[in-house]
């Protein structure tokens, strides 16, 4: 039986040793908008403001505990136990860039390029 790829890995030449997506750096840069870095060497933005529901999430939206985001093991964090599952994070930075601009980013942290 062969497993179906993730499209997330069938369009971007992970590395074996980087399957397995993590969140390496955050900078906040304004309201709820991060720039992320991703163990794969691809960086981007998210912004996160319509994802600020439910019991967890609506606190993120005072600005100040939003600003207070930190890595974990894998992931992005804040002080109140939030956090969003690293591919998800991948995907919306994915949805802000052409596909040119982070194919270009990944072979040139590779060094194909």
């Amino acid at each position: 039986m062969r497993v179906k790829e993730n499209l997330l890995t069938e369009s971007i030449p992970f590395p074996k040793k980087e399957l397995f997506l993590h969140v390496i750096c955050v900078e906040y840069l304004d309201k709820y908008q991060l720039k992320l870095t991703f163990n794969n060497g691809i960086e981007g933005i998210v912004d996160l403001e319509q994802e600020l529901y439910g019991e967890i999430f609506e606190p993120l939206k005072d600005q100040s505990l939003f600003q207070k985001v930190y890595v974990n093991s894998r992931t992005i964090e804040w002080p109140n136990g939030a956090d969003f599952a690293p591919e998800f994070l991948f995907e919306i930075a994915l949805d802000k860039q052409p596909v040119s601009i982070w194919c270009e980013r990944l072979l040139m942290r590779r060094g194909d390029r």
